[in-house]
């Protein structure tokens, strides 16, 4: 394979015997490029396909097949790039080889990351790229306001709650050295880490031994007086931090959502170290607050324990 980029406006890219990969089928062929095009992947992306290296390419994969996983993946999470190379291999009659993950994954984040700027282009075009704008319409129900529509005992009602299911394995329980993930969400569902760690400090709960059940109990024996009734020390997922050691074995433990009363997720944050702190649901009232005002409503299944 042959594919240099000359730099020459006048010239043009050779792609010559290079293996095109499809769902069902993978050839080597060679590609006519346009004299406008400079780099090899400039004339697989006007032949429908996306190169596996970004200056010499000796593979590319067909659009289709990456837009095929990317709903694949949408809909099953847990069907990875590394299953979706397998079914390929045994789709082309073709041995199984792990630098065959190495290249679907390359070129798929070069999908991604097309369909990333073809998004903020339409957003923009559409005026839709302003503050909080997904927010202020995700769900035209509950947060579009007519003309002499009645005045609403809230202006706004939403449930939020926990999601302890999706974890991810610390690194360095499998005795690797962690990796550091610089990249962040370019989704405006998702509140920043550094956001919900204001509110780490906002309760106070009172340390107890954790096999003492009945601390409270004998508490209100020994001092005579009948506590107000507060939440905080009732509420399981913000006991004490000896009961959440389980949750240390997770880079993150799973995610914390809140969603307007026609299902449409408004905000989501990740539960990182820990179980369901009190931090997730303030961050989240928080941003909720903040964009629709106090005149709203929100439903949270908190767990109590009874003594």
């Amino acid at each position: 394979m042959s594919a240099e980029p000359l730099l020459d406006d006048s010239s043009s890219v050779s792609l010559t015997n290079i293996e095109l990969i499809d769902l069902f089928k993978r050839s080597h062929s060679s590609l006519r490029s346009q004299p406008s095009h400079r780099y090899p992947n400039e004339t697989l992306i006007y032949h429908g396909y996306i190169g596996c290296a970004r200056l010499y390419p000796t593979a590319a994969i067909l659009l289709c097949t990456l837009a095929a996983y990317c709903q694949i993946h949408q809909s099953c999470p847990r069907f990875g790039i590394q299953a979706q190379v397998k079914s390929l291999c045994f789709l082309h009659d073709t041995p199984y080889r792990p630098y065959l993950n190495a290249q679907f994954s390359a070129a798929y984040d070069i999908y991604l990351e097309i369909l990333h700027h073809v998004k903020q282009r339409h957003r923009a075009a559409l005026n839709h790229d302003t503050l909080n704008w997904r927010m202020l319409n995700s769900c035209p129900a509950c947060f579009y306001k007519l003309e002499d529509e009645p005045v609403l005992e809230f202006d706004w009602l939403v449930s939020i709650d926990g999601n302890n299911s999706l974890k991810r394995w610390n690194s360095t329980i499998y005795g690797s050295n962690p990796r550091i993930d610089s990249r962040k969400a370019r989704s405006d569902y998702w509140i920043d880490t550094c956001d919900v760690d204001r509110f780490k400090d906002e309760v106070k709960t009172r340390e107890r031994d954790t096999n003492d059940d009945n601390w409270e109990d004998e508490t209100i024996a020994a001092e005579g007086i009948t506590p107000a009734f507060s939440c905080v020390n009732r509420w399981r997922n913000a006991g004490p931090e000896t009961r959440k050691k389980m949750f240390s074995g997770f880079d993150e433990s799973g995610i914390f959502i809140a969603a307007c009363r026609h299902r449409f997720v408004v905000l989501a944050c990740d539960m990182i170290w820990s179980g369901e702190l009190a931090k997730y649901p303030l961050a989240i009232i928080d941003k909720l607050l903040a964009v629709y005002g106090k005149n709203g409503s929100c439903a949270y299944d908190i767990h109590f324990q009874r003594h």
